[in-house]
């Protein structure tokens, strides 16, 4: 082989080794007078939880976050645990605050209510409640259809309201309950989250004469709407026909006042004095 080919083919090698060297101190020196990339460990859900669980070891782990953390993050497990988990859990997800009940509430159901707020139990449908079209976190409007007590238009028959709207579910599942022969049967129940006020108002619509509906919506619509009911009569009405016209009160007939007379005695004489009744001068 030609000795002039080979040095200018090792001499193409130095040059190229050189130029990668310091290629890489460039690199190097700009990665090293850059901020070191900060980690932090926090706690995490060793696998899926369920909500009203009471946090053991055994459901913890924990994970290494790069950057910033999360508001709320847990960074000691044992801040977490003992403590019962207001919505589900997922594995390998940060713990924050936010997802857990206060120190010594405890777990279940009870754990989730936030201050102010009740949780009322409500009785639905088996197609409501089996087939999953209300779940945790969904929001519905609360539908009542009956005959109220003492209407006296009942010839309108079944009449359907809108008592409350815009309510949180907060669980949705089973119920042992008593028929009316005393056998325990299960029945589909839905925990909503109300004020005390509206409470007391599907207290009041549970009772046997009245049939409780939820109707699912858009959690993001918050509007309330103002939804003046409907009954059955309306159902079957014919969109056609004209509106009833007013009945006008018939004229009232006045009668002429009674007249009345009282005789005058003066002495010897005598006279007639013609008067009309009190209620002609009114």
């Amino acid at each position: 082989m030609n000795r002039r080919l080979v040095t200018i083919l090792l001499l193409a090698f130095v040059i190229a080794g050189a130029c990668s060297f310091l290629v890489y101190r460039l690199v190097a020196t700009r990665v090293a007078g850059g901020q070191p990339v900060v980690t932090t460990r926090v706690v995490a859900a060793a696998a899926d939880i369920k909500l009203g669980t009471v946090l053991t070891g055994s459901n913890l782990t924990t994970v290494e976050i790069t950057g910033s953390l999360p508001k709320g993050a847990v960074l000691n497990t044992a801040n977490a645990i003992g403590r019962g988990v207001i919505s589900n859990l997922y594995q390998g997800e940060p713990i924050l605050e936010s997802r857990l009940a206060p120190i010594g509430s405890g777990g279940g159901l009870a754990a989730t209510i936030p201050n102010g707020m009740r949780a009322c139990a409500v009785k639905v449908d088996d197609v409501v409640g089996v087939a999953g079209f209300v779940t945790p976190g969904m929001r519905v409007d609360v539908l009542i259809s009956g005959v109220p007590p003492g209407n006296p238009n009942a010839e309108k028959g079944i009449e359907s309201r809108t008592i409350l709207q815009n309510i949180q579910v907060i669980s949705a599942g089973t119920d042992i309950q008593k028929d009316a022969e005393g056998k325990p049967q299960q029945v589909q129940v839905v925990n909503l989250l109300v004020t005390p006020e509206q409470a007391e108002t599907l207290s009041l619509a549970g009772g046997n004469q009245v049939k409780i509906q939820l109707v699912l919506r858009n959690p993001l619509d918050t509007k309330i709407a103002q939804v003046p009911g409907t009954a059955t009569s309306v159902l079957f009405a014919d969109p056609n026909a004209a509106p009833p016209k007013p009945q006008q009160a018939a004229p009232r007939v006045r009668t002429a006042p009674k007249a009345f007379s009282i005789e005058v005695i003066n002495g010897n004489n005598r006279s007639n004095q013609k008067f009309g009744s009190p209620e002609g001068k009114q």
